[in-house]
């Protein structure tokens, strides 16, 4: 299938596309030379996707006469660190970069996360472009300009809002992907349908398997529908000021997970979210917003494809409620001392709020690592 899509994200003068197809990596250096002012450019990748995909970025590279230099970086949450993020912007001041330059992330959201925050400092300020590798990414993390590493107090609490120039989200790139990692990433698909969209999410529940399984066009649609969803929101509200927030869905919860188990292989992102939203249906249901059909039905449907639903699913972890809620007092969102919270009224109906008794959530907690 060589079908392609070219969606906006509209943002004045820093407006840019996402272009999803099967097989856009072969034509990458035709679709990103328009943007390119200045050579080398500088891919930077893992080692992981480096032996997937580099190869094919580099003869396309060569193809359309781009000069290209690489940086390979350890594959893993644990690179997206301070001394992750030292020896990445050093590597690439070593090559002698202008502010003409042009950076590429080729990888998942940590190369992307940690790339994009790399061009948002260095000589204040130069081009990136997001090829992201998972669904994950291509779905979410290298669309809306979020940038950023991790540090001890919590996941993303540096970074800095910094769009790319294009986004290339080649399908096809799926299908190396692990079936772990690739459910990872299908929890966040699930998201859209469920912060505002509940037609996509019974798409999903008929979808769900043959999209996994590798069915090109479902897979684009997903993306597709996924990245059109994102553009619409950050358009509105780059900055999240406002509803840009709903696309934290399950991520309160999801990043406390993940600070607890120390951003490693345990749990990954995706898992983490999709045990982030059920504890935000649960929420939702225990204090009386969502009807409990709808939390046992998006429950039904994350354990159908294989997906975590509760922190007991994490063998080998030991958790506490009053450990969780200390990182979620760190989480970016913290307003006025107050936890924001994504929580729902159903399936498609999710909303923000920072009105919730922190003795419901202590509850919820209980419950859920007892569970």
């Amino acid at each position: 299938m060589n079908t392609r899509k070219t969606l906006s994200v509209a943002l004045a003068d820093r407006s840019y596309d996402i272009i999803v197809g099967h097989n856009l990596l072969r034509d990458a250096g035709q679709l990103i030379d328009p943007i390119i002012t200045h050579e080398p450019v500088i891919v930077v990748t893992d080692d992981n996707v480096a032996g997937h995909h580099l190869g094919t970025l580099d003869l396309a590279l060569q193809s359309a006469g781009i000069a290209s230099t690489v940086i390979t970086l350890p594959a893993g949450e644990n690179t997206k660190d301070y001394d992750g993020f030292h020896n990445l912007v050093t590597s690439i001041l070593d090559i002698g970069p202008e502010r003409r330059s042009t950076l590429i992330a080729l990888g998942g959201g940590v190369i992307g996360d940690i790339t994009g925050f790399a061009a948002s400092v260095i000589l204040r300020g130069i081009d990136f472009i997001q090829i992201p590798t998972t669904l994950l990414a291509q779905v979410d993390s290298s669309v809306g300009g979020k940038t950023g590493i991790n540090t001890q107090h919590g996941k993303n609490l540096v970074g800095s809002f910094y769009q790319p120039r294009l986004v290339l989200a080649d399908t096809g790139t799926l299908d190396t992907l692990p079936r772990r990692e690739l459910l990872a990433g299908y929890a966040e698909v699930v998201k859209y349908g469920l912060l505002g969209d509940k037609a996509f999410f019974e798409w999903l529940e008929k979808n769900a398997d043959a999209l996994i399984d590798g069915d090109e066009t479902l897979r684009q649609q997903s993306v597709i529908t996924s990245c059109r969803t994102k553009a619409n929101i950050v358009s509105r509200d780059e900055k999240e000021t406002g509803d840009r927030a709903l696309l934290n869905l399950g991520h309160t919860f999801g990043h406390a997970l993940e600070a607890e188990t120390g951003f490693g292989e345990k749990l990954l992102h995706g898992e983490a979210v999709a045990i982030g939203i059920m504890m935000a249906f649960d929420l939702s249901t225990q204090i009386g917003l969502c009807p409990v059909e709808d939390t046992t039905r998006v429950r039904a449907h994350f354990k159908s494809v294989g997906l975590p639903v509760q922190p007991t699913d994490i063998s080998g972890q030991a958790w506490s409620s009053t450990a969780l809620l200390g990182h979620m007092a760190q989480d970016k969102k913290v307003r006025d001392g107050k936890i924001t919270f994504i929580l729902t009224r159903g399936i498609g109906n999710a909303f923000i709020t920072s009105d919730v008794k922190i003795s419901d959530v202590e509850a919820l907690l209980d419950k859920a690592i007892a569970a």
